[in-house]
Order: structure tokens, then C-alpha cells, then sequence
């Protein structure tokens, strides 16, 4: 069993984004990446690749409880300088501590500052009159304004508390993945999401991503938790039905993503240690149909209701939107979830070349590019609990996988790296499972891998230029 990653998948990795660099610049030189995107891109690979290697090994050593002192300290640095560092570098590059082109963030922002002044005039049903029963965003605003109620209206601090919530994030997935696979899948796993740069991107941004990641994870621990134990633990059972409630309040199909893999994780569940008994499936099933009726005919149903029924009109609509936006593609209309499926687990992929509306896009287009790198563990790991018929037990985390990447393939949204962030969590501990069962026969199968990865990059990046109309 493999014990850290291997140098020999990482350098090639590395080497093969530098490749895809040059190709691009080379090839599509009018359109050529920006020199400060170049650099943001190389640290981003080059960090999460080297230092995987680098830890994995070094850190092998460590007891259990060194092991998550060492990551969640670690974790909370890196996120505390990154915070620190790109707040100063968006208010020298855009003027003020937000994004480029900053919508939601600074939608957030404003209205929680408004929320607390209607508080405080004792003007609440206005909001609510505002929100109309629209409640997947409630979660992040009120969570905005209860911060700033508390400490005045204090976007660093925010921003640095994102970095505690993103370490804890590290260290409840190294738990999951060692309840899951054992003790070397759970630290390559907690390494590998200490260095992704996609978690720790959101720790400088405003929107609500660190959080709802953090309660996914957290909600996919305890749910995991409560399922392998003898019986039911009230604690445990509380905290995983609060945890998976509060999804709705943050991305609407999210709760009921988590919600549905909990009731298919606990009914499938099956190990040789543990046997959920006919009395325990007929009590969680009455706890589950209670949720169920106390949803039923609220807002959150109609909105879950609403979004898959209009799932095919909205991909479509959005699709021929953009091909039609001046800002847009116009290839985007050939978009369709025949497309997207196929791609749907190693999506999205990098911008390696200047699109001027995308500057956040190019920013962080090494994160884009290590996902489609790992999920190869990814896959290993998935085949390898298919040919050991090992999958009921880990059902909880599969189901939760594919549930939300087949909503996604279905929306609008296939392609938005930032919709894939709840399930980032849940790939890294598969392909840190995948890492662990690495052995010889699959070195043949990488350097293909890598070279399918290739050209899809190519290609997408080709299709983004031909689209504006720049070939």
C-alpha cells in the first residue's frame, strides 16, 4: 500500500503545465496569458504538486494527534497570509478588497450592512418582504450580518475567519477519509486539502463557498459517523440533521443532495463490522419522513420542485444567453448535458489564455488544472471499491458524489467551478484512497490520462477563443 504520493505523478504533472503554457502561448499568441496569471498559475501547481510529494512523506511519521495539530496550524497559515495577501492585491488592482468584476460578494456584503440597519429599526419584515421566501442565500447573509453585528462591519476579519473554517475544513476531511479508507488515505487527503488551491482561494472571497464547504463536510462526518455506529446516538443524530437542514439555507439542491445520500447511505449501508438492524432502518426512516412532511408545501420544496422541472429549459436558456451576450461565446448554445456528462468529473478545466472578462478565471487556472490531474486517484479509487464490491460501505460519500455532479450535468451551472465546491471535499478523499492503492500497473494508464487531459485543455481553451470570434 502506498503511503504518500509519488514523485514520479507529480513531476510529470508539473511538466505537463508548463507544456500547456507554452503550447497555448505559442499557439494562440494574440491571445496570450497575462504574465501575472502565468505566475499565479505556476505557484498554484507547483505548490500543491511539490509539497504533496513532500508531505505526504514527511509527515508520515506523526502520531495521529501531531498529525492534525501539524495540519489544521499549517492550514490556518497558509490561509491567513493567502487572506492577507489578496486582500492587499485587490485593493491595489481593483480599488477595493473585492474580486474582479465582484457581484455576489458584493451583494453580500451590502445586504447584510442593510439587514442589521432594518434590525435595528425594528424593520424586518421588509427583508423578508425582500427575500420572498427565497431562501438559499439567507444562510451566508444572515451568518454576514450576525459577524458584523458582533464586531462592526469588518471584511478582514471575515476573510480570516473563512481561514479557521478552511482548516477546520482539512482536518474533518482527514477524519472522514480515516473512518472511510484508514489512517495513510486520511493524512494524503488532509494534505491534499490543505494545499488545494481552490479551497484556499475562497478564504479571500466574500461569497459563501469556505462556509457551505465547511458545513458540507461537516455534515458528510457526522452523517458517516452516525451510520457506522451500533445504535443511535440522540447528539450525533441532532447534529447531522441540523447540519444537513442548514444546506438548504446556503444552495437549495445542496440540502437536498446531503438529505437524499444520507437516507441512501444509511439504507445501503453495509460492513461486516457493523449491521444496521431492521428497528434502527424503521426509526431513521420515521425521523426522515417527519423532515420530509415538515418540508413538504414550505418555500424550500417549491424552490427543489421548480429547479427540476425547469432543469432542461434552464441549461438550455442559459446556454443560448451567453452565446448571445456581448461578453459571451457564441459556441456556448451547443452546450447540453450530453456534453457535459462525459466531463462532469474532471471539469472544470483552466483558462490558459486572455479573456478579459474572465480575470478570476485566469487567476486561479492552476486550481482548475491540479483537480483535473488528481481525480486519476479519483478513478483509480472508485474502480478499486467496485472490483473489491466495497462500495456499500462507503455509500454515503458515492451517493453524495454523484448525486450532486449528475444535478450539475444537468444545469446550468456544469461548467462553474465554483458549483463543484461542495464535492471537492469528497474527491480529494477518493483520490487519496486512489493514492493508497497505487502500484505499478498504473503508471502504464497515467501518461494517457495525462495526454487526454491535454487535449481536452486544448480544446477548451481553442473553444473559448474561436467563440469570441478570436481564430
Amino acid at each position: 500500500m502506498t503511503t504518500f504520493l509519488p514523485k514520479y505523478f507529480t513531476r510529470k504533472a508539473i511538466i505537463l503545465y508548463v507544456l500547456l503554457l507554452i503550447i497555448c502561448s505559442g499557439a494562440l499568441v494574440q491571445n496570450i496569458l497575462p504574465f501575472r496569471w502565468v505566475m499565479f498559475g505556476i505557484v498554484e501547481v507547483f505548490s500543491f504538486f511539490y509539497f504533496s510529494n513532500l508531505l505526504t512523506k514527511r509527515w508520515g511519521a506523526f502520531t495521529p494527534i501531531l498529525f492534525k495539530r501539524k495540519l489544521f496550524r499549517t492550514a490556518l497559515t497558509i490561509r491567513m497570509l493567502y487572506a492577507v495577501f489578496i486582500f492587499v492585491f485587490y485593493t491595489i488592482t481593483t480599488g477595493k478588497p473585492f474580486e474582479f468584476g465582484a457581484a455576489d460578494s458584493v451583494g453580500y456584503h451590502e445586504e447584510a450592512i442593510w439587514l442589521i440597519d432594518l434590525l435595528q429599526n425594528n424593520q424586518l419584515p421588509i427583508y423578508l418582504e425582500y427575500i420572498k421566501g427565497n431562501y438559499s442565500d439567507l444562510g451566508y447573509v444572515v451568518y454576514l450580518t450576525a459577524v458584523y453585528s458582533l464586531v462592526g462591519v469588518n471584511i478582514f476579519l471575515v476573510r480570516l475567519i473563512k481561514a479557521v473554517l478552511g482548516a477546520l475544513t482539512c482536518v474533518l476531511v482527514y477524519k472522514l477519509c480515516v473512518r472511510n479508507f484508514g489512517e495513510n488515505a486520511g493524512r494524503i487527503a488532509g494534505i491534499l486539502a490543505l494545499l488545494s488551491p481552490n479551497l484556499i482561494y475562497y478564504c479571500g472571497l466574500h461569497v459563501k463557498e469556505t462556509e457551505m464547504v465547511f458545513l458540507t463536510v461537516f455534515f458528510l462526518e457526522r452523517a458517516d459517523l452516525l451510520i457506522r455506529q451500533q445504535k443511535f446516538n440522540t447528539i450525533i443524530l441532532t447534529t447531522t440533521i441540523i447540519l444537513g437542514l442548514s444546506l438548504f439555507f446556503f444552495r437549495t439542491v445542496l440540502g437536498a443532495t446531503a438529505m437524499t445520500s444520507l437516507v441512501i447511505g444509511f439504507l445501503l449501508y453495509s460492513s461486516q463490522s457493523v449491521r444496521i438492524t431492521l428497528p434502527r432502518k424503521i426509526a431513521f426512516g420515521v425521523i426522515m419522513i417527519g423532515i420530509g412532511l415538515f418540508l413538504q408545501g414550505s418555500r424550500i420544496e417549491a424552490e427543489i420542485t421548480r429547479y427540476w422541472g425547469d432543469r432542461d429549459t434552464n441549461q438550455r436558456a442559459s446556454m443560448i444567453a451567453r452565446s448571445e451576450s456581448p461578453i459571451g461565446n457564441s459556441l456556448a448554445k451547443y452546450g447540453q448535458t450530453a456534453i457535459f456528462a462525459p466531463l462532469i468529473l474532471i471539469a472544470p478545466f483552466p483558462t490558459l489564455i486572455n479573456i478579459e472578462t474572465q480575470q478570476n478565471q485566469m487567476l486561479l487556472n492552476g486550481g482548475y488544472y491540479t483537480r483535473n490531474i488528481y481525480v486519476f486517484f479519483l478513478i483509480i479509487g472508485l474502480l478499486t471499491l467496485w472490483k473489491r464490491r466495497q462500495s456499500r460501505q462507503h455509500m454515503l460519500l458515492l451517493s453524495f458524489l454523484f448525486s450532486y455532479l449528475t444535478v450539475l450535468a444537468l444545469s446550468k451551472f456544469a461548467l462553474a467551478e465554483r458549483f463543484h465546491m461542495p464535492i471537492l471535499p469528497v474527491i480529494i478523499i477518493l483520490a487519496a484512497f486512489g493514492v493508497t492503492q497505487l502500484d505499478r500497473k498504473h503508471i502504464k494508464f497515467y501518461q494517457p490520462y495525462l495526454a487526454l487531459v491535454a487535449l481536452i485543455i486544448l480544446a477548451w481553451n481553442i473553444f473559448k477563443i474561436a467563440g469570441r470570434s478570436g481564430l
